[in-house]
């Protein structure tokens, strides 16, 4: 008994690792050197410049660039998507959706 609550137990928070969060717009986790961290994963079909907070997003699809922890916008093809980033994380932006 007491074995199988262990192993229960074990693949609960291997199944559910703490380090990641997940937001509506994305998922967080700690970086390794404490800064900050946005990488779009979701470039919105990739036909349109990215800009975060009306600025040129000069980061590929999929690569890490530093930004300051705090509310920010994504912009892409005329959508325009809000979102926060928290401090010391790399911030995965992956949906454009409602």
């Amino acid at each position: 008994m007491k074995n199988s609550f262990i192993i229960a137990v074990l693949f609960s928070l291997l199944a559910h690792p703490a380090c990641h969060k997940r937001d509506l717009r994305g998922s967080s986790k700690p970086s390794d050197d404490g800064k900050t961290y946005l990488v779009v994963a979701d470039d919105n079909g990739g036909h349109c410049e990215l800009t975060l907070d009306g600025k040129a997003w000069p980061h590929a699809k999929g690569q890490p660039g530093r930004v300051q922890s705090g509310h920010h916008s994504l912009s892409s093809c005329g959508a325009e998507i809000g979102f926060d980033i928290p401090e010391g994380v790399v911030y995965t932006f992956d949906y454009w959706g409602p």
